[in-house]
């Protein structure tokens, strides 16, 4: 037998551990089965060539808790450590791993979050038991080994009577730490962490039915078998060739079995140069709004699980989507500050962009009617990748849709070339009418329709931001929404049109009505329109509008507008009937009572009568028509 010290500096290393790490003390399990598998995994390569002269086998490993004993066991069938070994590695690399980290990180561990890449490991084991055994036997012919220590720098190795090739560890779990002994607890933490790792976990058995005899005589037993709790083959380690349709739909299922809807399409990542990464990413369908769950990505190193928070490895505008990703050259054990500025970091990130982006366009590509029918499910993220990332931009042109309120779609340039001739303006530039509401703006989108004219539907959130960009990039295009102004008025032609007023009477028209307005919302304007139009009609201002519009979605901040009070802009046609008898009735009473009537009108056409202004306007329409 032999005893020694762990040739160590920090004498109390262990609290420190424990210290440190506790708030994400339930890693350790993730550490020690990321251990075994890397212990299973070199054994299979040194096998295959050639230098490990045994039978590889199907091995598995194992987790066993013991509550009476108050013990955790982890057992593989890997390459296991000789007695020289173990005094290498665990007294002395893994230590000094430790103590690096200490010295290191002691100030901001909490933060770190990740252990295993300080070379903590094995260590972490520590966190949650006050003594740890190792039972170890190599593939080479050497005898059998014991380690043992207590959780200070003192240890004890001696010969072991293991026969079969492998480790076993052994954690007397901390009173502290009981809730590691249920097998809620591991099976949730083994589900969480090791779901898909490459070995195969073995915890505890379960009980499955079997046919046994044949025909008549058939009959369907319980057996126990033993229950593995992970998929050793998911499907992102396999070629997009070896899969269907229906794979990738189960796989969805698996990563998040309690979501009931298909996702839309996936796109399959796999690139080995100038870096590693494997993954699936989903669509999945995508309501309007913009605080979206995030955080549905699962980043895996090897197929370990680390971490749902991809945000920096991600490009921003797809972490709406979900899926895996799994790469070993991600560097894990470092704040999100300096992953935003490494440069490995930003090509993984460049690269799921492109990859993205050239998925989207060969589904439009090939399939435009079945793309049109997503549109609506997928449009948010592809409009906020436009504005976030200029690499998606400059692609996002031979696939982002403009869809019509009839249902038609449009790339930007069909857009431009079946505009042109009809929505052209006077100075030159095209006029894009769009709709933010079909119902609310429905007399506007009439009114437009009954001129030819198209008018998109453009419905996120983030539309302002979006036109101003697509304006900005495009010089002789500009996006007006249809109730902006008078349809006359939305595209400026030559044409003149003449009133049936003269300048003085439409002057005391004005005067008039804006007596009985109320001028902090409304600024009167007086039009010559077809005399068939709407007598009074309520508009407002694009750049104002916009401009609050972005300010309230993030942006605009600038502007300062999120307080604005509303200002609208009211049309009154002097052509129309009703024009004339409030201009030529001296009665104040009944002037009065037509422009508020009128007014109303407008207001309920936007859908702006609400409230008490409501309660009056239907009182008032009784009593007309009694």
């Amino acid at each position: 037998m032999s005893t020694g010290k762990i040739n160590v500096s920090v004498e109390n290393i262990f609290p420190l551990i424990k210290k440190f790490l506790y708030s994400d003390h339930e890693i350790f399990l993730r550490e020690l089965i990321s251990n075994a598998t890397d212990a299973t995994l070199k054994l299979k390569h040194l096998t295959s060539i050639g230098e490990a002269n045994v039978e590889y086998g199907n091995p598995v490993i194992e987790v066993r808790i013991d509550k009476e004993g108050k013990k955790l066991h982890i057992i593989d069938q890997g390459l296991g450590m000789t007695a020289e070994e173990v005094e290498k590695y665990i007294n002395q690399v893994a230590f000094s791993g430790a103590e690096e980290f200490l010295d290191k990180y002691k100030d901001s561990a909490k933060d770190t979050g990740i252990i295993g890449h300080f070379g903590l490991g094995f260590y972490s084991a520590f966190m949650v038991a006050e003594k740890v055994e190792i039972i170890t036997k190599s593939f080479k012919d050497e005898p059998a080994a014991h380690w043992t220590c207590d959780g200070s720098p003192e240890f004890t190795l001696v010969p072991s009577d293991k026969t079969d090739r492998g480790t076993e560890i052994i954690l007397h779990i901390a009173d502290d730490s009981l809730e590691f002994l249920e097998d809620h607890k591991i099976s949730g933490l083994l589900t969480k962490y090791n779901k898909f790792m490459p070995i195969p976990i073995k915890f505890g058995t379960k009980t499955e039915k079997k046919a046994f005899g044949v025909g008549e005589d058939e009959k369907m037993e319980d057996v126990e078998v033993d229950n593995i709790i992970n998929n050793p083959n998911p499907a992102w380690t396999k070629q997009p060739s070896e899969l269907s349709d229906d794979d990738y739909n189960k796989f969805y299922r698996e990563l998040y079995p309690m979501q009931f809807e298909e996702p839309l399409f996936n796109i399959h990542l796999n690139v080995d140069y100038p870096f590693n990464l494997t993954g699936i990413l989903y669509f999945p369908k995508l309501s309007q709004d913009l605080q979206i769950q995030k955080d549905k990505i699962q980043l895996y190193q090897n197929q370990v699980f680390v971490t749902d928070n991809v945000e920096g490895i991600v490009p921003e505008f797809l972490t709406m989507l979900r899926g895996v990703i799994d790469s070993p050259d991600i560097p894990l054990n470092v704040s999100r500050s300096y992953l935003q500025t490494d440069g490995n970091v930003k090509k993984i990130s460049n690269y799921i962009t492109r990859k993205v982006a050239d998925k989207l366009k060969s589904l439009f590509t090939e399939n435009r009617e079945d793309f049109e029918k997503k549109w609506n499910d997928i449009k948010i993220v592809l409009e906020y990748g436009m504005l976030s990332e200029d690499k998606f931009y400059e692609k996002a042109g031979a696939f982002v849709l403009y869809p019509t309120v009839d249902g038609k779609f449009f790339t930007l340039e069909e857009l431009k070339e079946t505009l042109k001739d009809s929505q052209t303006d006077k100075d030159g530039k095209l006029v894009v009418l769009y709709a933010q509401n079909k119902d609310a703006q429905h007399s506007y989108i009439d009114a437009a329709k009954a001129k030819g004219y198209e008018v998109l539907l453009l419905d996120s959130p983030i539309v302002s931001h979006l036109i101003q960009k697509l304006e900005s990039d495009n010089e002789n295009v500009t996006f007006v929404r249809v109730d902006s102004d008078h349809v006359d008025n939305l595209i400026k032609k030559d044409e003149n049109a003449i009133s049936k007023l003269s300048d003085e009477e439409q002057e005391k028209l004005k005067t008039a009505v804006q007596e009985i307005v109320p001028s902090t919302t409304y600024n009167v304007q007086l039009e010559a329109l077809d005399s068939q139009a709407a007598p009074f009609i309520i508009t407002q201002p694009e750049f104002m509008r916009r401009m609050k519009e972005m300010s309230a979605s993030g942006g605009g901040g600038m502007f300062g507008m999120g307080n604005f009070p509303e200002m609208y802009n009211l049309v009154v046609n002097t052509n129309s009937e009703l024009a004339g008898n409030i201009l030529n009735t001296d009665d104040k009473t009944q002037q009065e009572h037509l422009v508020k009537q009128a007014l109303d009108l407008a207001k309920l056409s936007q859908n702006l009568l609400k409230g008490e202004e409501l309660t009056a306007f239907v009182k008032r329409s009784f009593e007309m028509i009694k």
